[in-house]
């Protein structure tokens, strides 16, 4: 979209003044300057130890999840190679499996190269809906895979409640099958209580946790993790290493000289301070610009809030028709976000990657649009 004046809500993006980067550049040098030349050579397919390791204790404190040790942590590409390694391994053509309706976009591009028969699980404001799943898995027993985005969902912007988080677990180890909990944004929550993860309540070793590093520290480090018993681990890793063979030896030494020398903790909380002010932004926005006909989540914290509206409105064209050529803004719309791209009358909008004076100007002028549309149907 080029127009000078474009606001786009599109991109699940983090806000660059805010990337650590004389630490980061820093802790590049310092990887290098141990390792000397040996930094450049062919290394392992698991990555550095000492990695995993901080990484396993963030897991147990910061996670809540108990008993990881450096073997149930594995590095990956990003948490996109999380999701299409996890595919990989437990997907064959036809082999049915649950997702969120809607879901991130990613995910189901990675899950569609796998075949999969999808059963769609409706999301509420506090989560997928475990009646109609548990109705689901009563009717399908077959199925093999759940994913799921508990935390600050993506596209929706809502977090799956306690109990249902437990449920959850319940009903995986009933009916035999994996949870995939994504949760990329867990660290980024601008208001209420943090949560215990998912896998906190695994009791069988079937659910895997995936997070990243690309919304706290910055999207090109391309480095996710994911915590997940070491029989699934091991399957990962032989896939992985068929992949691309190994872990990036110098990224990954250069995040480890990182969380060793700064906290980790304290970079977060200055996003959430930032975050926190465009979130209310929005949410501001939402109220003061939208019609009454629109419904959208407020989001306790991550990078979205998602939009309803009327239902003889089908945001797709709306976006190419109207939003783009004429208002000069972007959205995602709902369609994507839907296995069988049947949802046509919502929205994802972000607003980390906007300064709040980009919000109110772009909210003003999907307000407007949306109250033109609406009057014509």
């Amino acid at each position: 979209m080029d127009y000078d004046d474009a606001i786009k809500f599109t991109a699940g993006a983090p806000a660059e003044p805010l990337f650590p980067t004389a630490a980061m550049k820093q802790a590049y040098l310092d990887a290098m300057a141990q390792e000397g030349d040996h930094t450049f050579q062919y290394h392992t397919v698991a990555g550095p130890v000492e990695l995993r390791e901080r990484l396993a204790e963030r897991a147990m404190s910061r996670m809540q999840i108990e008993n990881v040790t450096a073997e149930n942590v594995m590095l990956t590409a990003g948490g996109q190679q999380g999701i299409d390694l996890v595919a990989k391994a437990l997907l064959n053509k036809g082999d049915a499996m649950v997702v969120e309706a809607p879901t991130y976009v990613g995910a189901l591009s990675a899950f569609d190269m796998y075949e999969p028969t999808y059963f769609e699980v409706e999301l509420q404001s506090d989560g997928l809906n475990v009646d109609q799943l548990e109705d689901t898995l009563k009717a399908h027993p077959e199925i093999k895979l759940l994913y799921t985005v508990a935390d600050f969902h993506n596209p929706g912007g809502v977090t799956m409640s306690l109990a249902k988080r437990q449920r959850l677990v319940e009903l995986a180890n009933q009916y035999n099958f994996i949870i995939l909990e994504d949760t990329p944004y867990r660290d980024l929550r601008y208001t209420g209580e943090s949560l215990p993860s998912i896998k906190h309540f695994d009791t069988e070793g079937r659910v895997i946790f995936l997070s990243s590093f690309s919304k706290v520290l910055m999207p090109t480090l391309r480095t996710g993790w994911l915590v997940a018993s070491t029989e699934i681990i091991d399957q990962l890793y032989k896939l992985k290493e068929a992949a691309d063979l190994e872990v990036p030896n110098l990224t990954a030494s250069a995040i480890n000289q990182f969380l060793a020398n700064n906290s980790l903790d304290e970079h977060i909380a200055k996003l959430n301070q930032e975050y926190r002010i465009r979130q209310q932004a929005m949410i501001e926005a939402i109220e003061r610009e939208l019609p009454d006909s629109a419904t959208a989540t407020k989001p306790e914290g991550g990078f979205f809030t998602w939009v309803t509206v009327d239902e003889a409105i089908n945001t797709t064209d709306l976006l190419y028709n109207e939003a783009t050529p004429n208002q000069h803004i972007a959205y995602v719309p709902s369609k994507n976000f839907y296995a069988y791209k049947d949802h046509t009358n919502g929205m994802r909008l972000n607003f980390t990657g906007l300064t709040p004076e980009q919000i109110a100007d772009g909210m003003h002028r999907l307000g407007q649009l949306l109250k033109n549309a609406a009057e014509l149907v």
